[in-house]
């Protein structure tokens, strides 16, 4: 996964942390949860609140 893969990393963020209201997620500990994922394989440091932004807003939305 990229960091271009917004659903997919929200997807698989769901399912490993079902019980975690991404609402209330520090943006450090959503970019330190994503590149811990064995499935991550971009550069960590490409990263923005942006992304960060998108990633969470899909991941609320498969909450719902």
């Amino acid at each position: 996964m990229k960091w271009t893969d917004v659903l997919p990393i929200a997807q698989t963020l769901v399912d490993r942390h079902p019980e975690v209201d991404p609402r209330a997620l520090r943006f450090t500990d959503l970019h330190r949860w994503i590149t811990g994922l064995p499935e991550f394989s971009d550069d960590p440091e490409r990263s923005n609140e942006r992304v960060l932004e998108a990633i969470q807003m899909a991941w609320i939305e498969e909450m719902d």
